[in-house]
């Protein structure tokens, strides 16, 4: 009997911490890990995702432009994991959320995607403007 309580009581705190949010909410996490950007070209939009993560040192596991996904990896003495979500948002806008790991530890330092929007943001200008 005594067993079986423990093993339950073990079960709780693990489902606990697979759902603990830490310090942040979903909420806080979602607007520093999201962006929206003025267009409805996904495709470009992906694209410059790609680019903008082999910039800066990842490669490409997977892109999907039918799911709107590209993920990534960068191996630098750690291992960097990201997951780009591409989707529309109204009929001219992109929304574009980042979800980074370092080792199996999810980044929540908002700087570190400012840094990935602030260079994506740069790749998008380039491309636009490329032609002119």
């Amino acid at each position: 009997m005594l067993i079986s309580i423990l093993a339950l009581t073990g079960c709780v705190t693990t489902n606990q911490r697979v759902l603990d949010s830490g310090d942040q909410t979903q909420l806080q996490k979602r607007s520093y890990q999201s962006r929206t950007f003025e267009t409805a070209d996904k495709e470009r939009v992906l694209r410059a995702t790609i680019s903008t993560l082999q910039d800066l040192g990842f490669v490409i596991d997977r892109a999907d432009l039918t799911l709107g996904s590209v993920s990534g990896t960068k191996l630098a003495g750690h291992q960097t994991k990201i997951t780009v979500s591409v989707r529309p948002k109204g009929n001219d806008r992109m929304l574009v959320r980042a979800n980074a790991q370092f080792n199996i530890s999810p980044i929540e330092d908002p700087q570190h995607y400012q840094d990935f929007f602030t260079s994506l943001e740069k790749s998008l200008f380039l491309t636009a403007h490329a032609g002119e």
